[in-house]
């Protein structure tokens, strides 16, 4: 919602993807005056991108007070150093080896800046001014291309010794499985939109080849056309095999859960994308899995919920990062 007054102080959200960047100008009780979006065109490298960075901002403030700039937020994929402010090589933006981001828009803005990677600014969102909002410990959960967390433990964002806390795409479910933060039979690759794709091509074409006719993808050559979203459409319709396929990928959210609950104990699991679009689906799926797995008196305790700020959790991202 673009606001016409004026806010007497503002905080900038930066938002670097490989696809598309933003800066979104926004005030301490959540109202955003200002969004600018720019294709990333990752071929260009850091510098221009930073630049654009730089030269849209500097528009805004022909029309907003830079004084009254309070802090810059950013939102970025990983690897990246949070506490020196570098970005260490994410394979969205190739060409970005140890960038000094902090730094440089330190010295360009006069301002505080601080960094967090996508998931943890998310999480930050969402326990701001979404499905979080009033816990102490709450876990947001990424679900759509990837599967990602972000942890706010005690009232505070958890970024691990380096960065790396919050990785659970990474942990083995299964010794076979899909391919998913390069491990067959990842958490990622049983729960992520290309993993769920994944686990349906396979599970059809064994079917095909066993002579048996799958209603929703009737012949071979369908096939590379499975979508985690032409599943679902499918299972909502009730076909059984689309079905089979996403109880598949429900049993192992089920089972990953089951570990971080006993593991952290949270009030609040949000979960995002894939699962906040499909909850009537999962829900009943997963809790059959957390009463058999989770201890009583940690699930009782524990709200599964869908992110609330759905779309607009990427205009929130990096303000928050900005006011948390």
């Amino acid at each position: 919602m673009s606001q016409t007054k004026q806010p007497e102080s503002y905080y900038l959200g930066f938002d670097i993807g490989g696809t598309k960047c933003a800066i979104v100008l926004g005030d301490q009780d959540f109202n955003i005056y200002e969004k600018i979006f720019f294709d990333t065109n990752v071929e260009r490298g850091p510098e221009a991108i930073l630049n654009d960075f730089k030269k849209y901002s500097h528009k805004i403030f022909e029309s907003y007070d830079q004084k009254k700039l309070v802090k810059i937020g950013i939102s970025c994929g990983g690897p990246l150093d949070s506490k020196k402010g570098i970005i260490k090589s994410p394979p969205n933006l190739p060409g970005w080896d140890e960038v000094e981001i902090i730094d440089i828009f330190k010295k360009e803005f006069k301002v505080d800046v601080a960094i967090q990677n996508d998931a943890n600014a998310c999480a930050i969102a969402e326990w701001m001014m979404g499905a979080g909002v009033g816990t102490e410990n709450m876990i947001f959960l990424t679900f759509g291309t990837g599967m990602g967390a972000g942890l706010i433990l005690n009232g505070k964002i958890y970024a691990g010794t380096n960065d790396l806390g919050g990785e659970v795409g990474h942990v083995r479910m299964a010794d076979e499985g899909p391919i998913g933060f390069g491990k067959a039979g990842s958490f990622e690759g049983f729960c992520s939109g290309g993993g769920i794709a994944q686990l349906g091509k396979s599970y059809v074409q064994d079917k095909i080849e066993a002579g048996e006719q799958v209603d929703f993808c009737p012949t071979v050559d369908l096939i590379s056309s499975i979508t985690a979203k032409s599943i679902f459409e499918a299972a909502i319709k009730g076909d059984k095999d689309a079905m089979k396929i996403v109880k598949v990928s429900a049993k192992y959210l089920g089972i990953g859960l089951s570990i971080l609950i006993d593991i952290l104990n949270p009030e609040c699991i949000v979960i995002g994308s894939i699962y906040a679009r499909n909850e009537e689906i999962f829900r009943p799926l997963i809790y059959d899995v957390l009463k058999k797995e989770v201890i009583p008196e940690a699930l009782e305790v524990c709200k599964i919920v869908p992110a609330k700020l759905g779309d607009s959790i990427g205009d929130y991202a990096a303000l928050c990062v900005a006011m948390q």
